[in-house]
């Protein structure tokens, strides 16, 4: 049998930070922030597949991003080496489903891609705001990385209606405050009428959120700052649960 792209359930904390009012930060504190659970091998594959068919449409890199993103691939292999689901190697890491990914630093992307459950969003400080520069995307809910890389955090939050001024202001002075080594993290959930994990949308396209849909969908949205080249990293782990009457 297939293994399943659905958890077995959303972690109760995960779903109560969820239900605090935006940004809703919390510490991640000593642990290391990448998170494997059951649904790992399923989504793992899912990766896969979306990186080999569609690659262009989940995966972006500015030129501007290419020292942030070989320092987020030394970043993430440290995690993994803390990690007691992973074994890092010289040039390699085995999987926590056993699966042996060969290091590949001419592509950062596609390594990080094949080893992580996260999705892996870099924004660097351009004027006075943080621009996403570049981008592993597999799992988007209702957005597409080609309408959103190069933009400001501002114009990449436009369709949302939540999103406003405030809230902005709110997430820009959080993305400069936060430090290297103090990652934090928030969750949203949200119900939809599908189970995809990959479910892009364009802005024009952009519809509410189902309120009586047969799935519920949370994201585990991790921020940290990498030290040398200062860009940040958001992180969003992703899992989906079907709902039952």
């Amino acid at each position: 049998m297939r293994p399943s792209i659905f958890q077995n359930v959303i972690p109760a904390e995960q779903l109560d930070v969820a239900a605090l009012r935006l940004p809703g930060m919390r510490p991640v504190g000593d642990r290391p922030w990448i998170t494997v659970d059951d649904a790992y091998a399923a989504q793992m594959a899912e990766r896969r597949a979306l990186m080999t068919d569609h690659r262009r449409l989940v995966c972006g890199v500015m030129p501007e991003a290419q020292d942030g993103f070989d320092e987020l691939l030394d970043h993430c292999l440290h995690q993994m080496d803390l990690h007691d689901r992973f074994e890092v190697g010289d040039g390699q890491v085995v999987r926590p489903d056993g699966a042996v990914i060969a290091i590949d630093r001419s592509d950062p992307c596609l390594t990080l891609a094949t080893l992580l459950q996260e999705d892996l969003c870099l924004l660097e400080k351009q004027g006075d705001e943080h621009v996403l520069t570049g981008a592993v995307l597999c799992f988007p809910s209702n957005w597409t990385l080609d309408e959103k890389i190069g933009r400001p955090l501002m114009r990449i939050h436009k369709p949302i209606p939540e999103y406003d001024e405030g809230v902005g202001k709110r997430v820009q002075r959080l993305f400069d405050g936060v430090q290297p080594g103090m990652p934090i993290w928030r969750a949203n959930s949200v119900v939809h009428d599908a189970p995809d994990l990959f479910q892009p949308k364009r802005e024009t396209e952009v519809k509410p959120y189902s309120t009586n849909g047969r799935y519920l969908r949370s994201e585990r949205q991790t921020v940290l700052r990498l030290p040398k080249t200062r860009a940040v990293l958001f992180a969003i782990h992703t899992s989906v649960v079907p709902l039952t009457d």
